[in-house]
């Protein structure tokens, strides 16, 4: 019995740690220059992001920086893929937070419903590409980002097999 409440505890943390995002929201890189967070931007809205919000006289327009439109873009792409962590890897551009990029009236959103709602309901799309776009000219590593928080977890659980295999 207790073998089986100890595999069944495991089973529990493992699909714990494997639905787990490293971060509630999507948000361009603010070490890079608006070239190419600009086409960060362009491929995000272009390739479903609800970018009306971001757009003369919409409630995130403000501050009219490329960096923060990207920001919303990525994220609102982000959001809309089910917060896939390949959706937020742009190439390098972007990067996950947990601290919600909010403010001056604007509202980022912090789920996938949220996302699908703000412009009628309209859903994202399902499939987002593994790089995003070629805004920088090193991909190299580009893909590190989400990977990290995966290899993280991998490290917590092969820890714990251990660990449980160890006491029995």
């Amino acid at each position: 019995m207790a073998d089986a409440a100890r595999l069944f505890l495991l089973v529990a943390v493992a699909a714990a740690l494997a639905g787990r995002s490293d971060g509630a929201w999507c948000v361009c890189r603010s070490d890079l220059g608006d070239s190419a967070l600009q086409k960060t931007l362009d491929y995000a809205c272009g390739d479903g992001a609800d970018c009306k919000p971001i757009l003369q006289n919409g409630p995130c327009f403000a501050p009219d920086t490329v960096r923060a439109h990207c920001s919303y873009a990525v994220n609102s792409f982000y959001q809309r893929n089910n917060q896939n962590a390949q959706a937020c890897v742009f190439s390098g551009t972007a990067i996950l937070s947990n601290t919600d990029p909010s403010g001056n009236g604007c509202t980022y959103p912090a789920t996938p419903s949220a996302a699908a709602t703000s412009n009628g309901g309209s859903p994202g799309v399902d499939s987002p590409p593994t790089m995003g776009p070629s805004a920088l000219n090193d991909n190299s590593g580009a893909g590190v980002l989400p990977v990290a928080g995966v290899a993280a977890r991998l490290v917590i659980l092969a820890s714990s097999l251990m660990a449980l295999y160890l006491s029995s």
